[in-house]
């Protein structure tokens, strides 16, 4: 996705919790000209949340758009909810809703302020279906799905919008870890980014409060009211 948006000639500040992969990727966005700002950091803790706002800040001057990518599944394989770890229950719900939150909270002030501002949040199938043994991953994307709805209904009207998108099942670790016996085709992850390029350009900013499905996302179908098709 940051290769994607670097294409499209965005300044981008991207986040991760290891440093090995993500110095690979801002050089290679680097590599293409683009204005990249990289820190490691861990957007359930708000401190690091704070810090990386404030340097995003600080070297671009304001943020127009977020997208809440950050998100872990848990054990794997997934336990039943009866025999689920409350330790990791916990760890899941604050990388996966509770960070989103923080995020936002921290970034939307200045959008408001701006009377723009675009923010993305990712969510999963498995936030609208319950499924055995999807744990609390599915759990927190509920909750994901409730924190988007919450926040697009409180911003309404103001310029700012918030829309999440689901961008269904891909070739990625995290499938991997989620149907690690997965005999089935899956999306690249490459070929579902135009959702995403669209809801944060100024084309998407009568959007506001919709779910999007990246894999069969149309900018031509699209209807007038800003609904998906």
């Amino acid at each position: 996705m940051a290769h994607a948006f670097a294409d499209a000639g965005a300044k981008l500040a991207i986040v991760a919790r290891g440093g090995d992969r993500l110095e690979q990727v801002k050089n290679e966005l680097e590599q293409k000209g683009a204005e990249v700002l990289a820190m490691t950091g861990d957007m359930s803790n708000r401190r690091d949340v704070e810090r990386f706002v404030a340097m995003t800040e600080a070297t671009f001057g304001q943020i127009d758009v977020v997208i809440n990518n950050a998100s872990v599944f848990g054990p794997s394989p997934s336990p039943y909810l009866l025999d689920y770890p409350e330790e990791d229950f916990i760890r899941v719900l604050n990388v996966n809703t509770v960070g989103p939150f923080l995020v936002t909270r921290r970034v939307i002030a200045g959008m408001l302020t701006r009377g723009t501002g675009s923010v993305i949040n990712v969510s999963s199938e498995a936030g609208r279906v319950g499924y055995a043994g999807w744990g609390a991953y599915g759990i927190s994307k509920f909750a994901l799905e409730g924190l988007s709805q919450t926040w697009a209904d409180e911003v309404d009207g103001t310029g700012v919008r918030v829309n999440t998108v689901d961008p269904g099942e891909m070739d990625t670790d995290m499938h991997r870890e989620a149907v690690p016996d997965c005999d089935y085709e899956l999306a690249d992850p490459n070929e579902v980014v135009d959702v995403f390029l669209y809801l944060a350009s100024d084309e998407s900013a009568h959007i506001n409060g919709q779910r999007f499905q990246a894999q069969t996302f149309k900018r031509e179908e699209v209807e007038e009211d800003g609904r998906p098709d």
